[in-house]
């Protein structure tokens, strides 16, 4: 008895597999890729980067850079392409919240430009 539902079960499992296969797969979607954006190599305002990373960046990644909830920033220009912070910045990710919403592209393009300096 057990072997004959065991056969039923695989059956009906085969039989909705099949079906799936054959008339609920969505369309493959083209894979548009995503446009380059390069960071300007704009002058950097220091004193507003300094005063924007202290609103919104300090108390995870440390007042030394140091990292405390977040990664160290001693050394971020040298592992990280400008762009690549630039990215970080705005979408966030592994823990960081995005800032997209709540910083102007100027802001972030200055703290990214001078994040970029550290090495």
């Amino acid at each position: 008895m057990y072997k004959w539902l065991m056969f039923a079960i695989f059956i009906a499992a085969s039989v909705l597999g099949v079906y799936l296969m054959l008339f609920q797969l969505p369309e493959k979607e083209e894979v548009v890729p995503e446009i380059a954006f390069e960071v300007p190599d704009t002058p950097h305002d220091a004193d507003a980067a300094i005063t924007q990373y202290a609103q919104t960046c300090l108390s995870c990644h440390g007042d030394q850079y140091q990292g405390n909830m977040g990664p160290a920033l001693k050394t971020v220009g040298a592992t990280m392409t400008k762009e690549q912070i630039y990215r970080k910045i705005m979408d966030g990710g592994n823990g960081m919240p995005p800032f997209k919403d709540s910083l102007s592209e100027e802001e972030i393009i200055n703290l990214t430009n001078w994040l970029a300096e550290m090495n």
